[in-house]
């Protein structure tokens, strides 16, 4: 995945810095066993957000990824750098 211009690395790391973004918005992330359709699930009035436990580190980026845009999120409540990690997630495009 390219992020302007650079490429998103699938490890570990990316995964805390994405995590990072969820929690500082108040959102719990729980990963847990279930048949999720897309791997997800939001409960919106308890601010949690359930990942499947079977994804692979590059799933659950992804997910992750695809996720971030339907939190309801103010960026302004986000540490400078979580800003601008949200800032180039949201507005990427595929190279």
């Amino acid at each position: 995945m390219k992020l302007r211009g650079r490429s998103m690395k699938y490890n570990q790391s990316t995964l805390d810095r994405i995590e990072k973004i969820i929690d500082e918005a108040g959102y719990i992330i729980r990963y847990e066993r279930g048949n999720f359709q897309s791997g997800y699930c939001i409960l919106d009035q308890k601010k949690v957000v359930v990942l499947n436990k079977f994804l692979q580190t590059e799933g659950r980026i992804n997910t992750l990824i695809d996720l971030l845009p339907l939190l309801n999120l103010e960026p302004a409540q986000l540490s400078e750098e979580s800003q601008k990690l949200y800032s180039e997630i949201t507005s990427r495009t595929h190279v």
